[in-house]
């Protein structure tokens, strides 16, 4: 294969309370969360190979916090997209459990301050939501805009995460300035 190693994509379907996921990734990590039941709906390409024992980990934090018992996850994650896509997408891991950001705020973590539609535009393009937490981005007017599973989901992962989306929350809006303090350090 003139030297370029080609990974098998593994996949796997799970249903959860919050709707039916799939999965996909190979052995450098997770590389695809979708809601089937969602706007966008995925499907396997012709190449990838059904396993669910390939997931096991991952499904088991999946349902851990759905039920309230996890914050964090523990998984190798491997997102695809462009170098700045995935310097937001850091940037959105890094918003704490029950806290929210806004794209603005993501905008200036990443130094692009001015790029707030291009920070929008990556977010959505999330591969692996949950786990990168895309949900926890709302707009600067505390808005709940859009994901990848719609709407009321997103409303529903910060319902079960306490959230009640406004930045002003007492002691959240100390979170994010943390978290922008951090990014500045790193």
């Amino acid at each position: 294969m003139n030297g370029i190693e080609v990974m098998t994509i593994h996949y796997c379907y799970t249903d959860t309370e919050f709707g039916r996921l799939l999965l996909a990734g190979d052995f450098q990590g997770l590389s695809l969360i979708n809601f089937v039941d969602g706007p966008e709906p995925a499907l396997p390409e012709s190449n990838w190979r059904k396993d669910a024992a390939f997931f096991v980990n991952a499904i088991v934090q999946l349902n851990e916090y759905f039920q309230g018992k996890r914050q964090r996850f523990s998984l190798r994650l491997n997102p695809r997209g462009t170098d700045f896509q995935r310097e937001v997408l850091a940037a959105v891991a890094r918003i704490p459990y029950g806290s929210t950001a806004s794209y603005k705020d993501i905008a200036r973590i990443v130094g692009k301050a001015k790029s707030v539609r291009a920070v929008a535009a990556a977010n959505r393009a999330n591969p692996i939501p949950i786990m990168i937490p895309c949900h926890r981005v709302i707009g600067s007017n505390g808005k709940i805009t859009g994901f990848t599973g719609g709407i009321e989901l997103k409303q529903r992962l910060l319902d079960l995460e306490r959230c009640d989306g406004l930045l002003e929350k007492l002691g959240e809006r100390d979170a994010v300035d943390n978290m922008l303090l951090q990014a500045e350090l790193v």
